[in-house]
């Protein structure tokens, strides 16, 4: 079940992003506490331009979609992050979140952009952004620090013209 994120998904949530996988792809680090992560989670609740749903299989959170809205001249778009715990990939939660987040952004909230960035070799998740219409914007170069050395992030969003 797709759902929003409430205050008593903190738990779980941090479970699944401090998973091995989802830190590997993420830009997070190791050393996030679960009080630290519990006041993010209550700051995005509770923030209006920030959205977020969950993905719940069998009663546990088991991933999740954020989406930001920009400000000021920016306004008509936002930026997405993704994860999904890692003994649940393949199964077609991500794609269910994606495709539930960019619902609110296209039906609800009327943004004309969608940005993210992604590891360069997350071939997995690339081929599901470029599936929904993101294309590929640029790449920055050794832009990340991943397992001992510097990694490429890959620019991508998608455009919509009629919104």
């Amino acid at each position: 079940m797709i759902r929003p994120l409430g205050s008593r998904d903190t738990a779980d949530l941090y479970y699944v992003r401090i998973a091995p996988e989802v830190m590997s792809e993420t830009l997070g680090l190791p050393t996030l506490t679960s009080d630290r992560w519990g006041r993010e989670v209550e700051s995005m609740v509770g923030n209006p331009n920030n959205h977020c749903l969950v993905a719940e299989v069998e009663g546990r959170v088991v991933g999740a979609v954020n989406l930001e809205v920009l400000r000021g001249r920016k306004s008509h778009g936002g930026t997405l992050g993704l994860m999904v715990r890692d003994d649940h990939h393949g199964r077609g939660i991500g794609a269910a979140l994606l495709d539930g987040m960019l619902e609110v952004a296209d039906r609800w909230l009327g943004l004309r952009r969608v940005e993210l960035e992604v590891f360069a070799d997350n071939q997995v998740a690339i081929g599901l952004y470029e599936r929904r219409g993101f294309l590929r914007e640029g790449i920055k170069r050794g832009a990340a620090y991943r397992d001992g050395k510097y990694e490429d992030i890959l620019v991508m969003a998608r455009h919509r013209a009629d919104a």
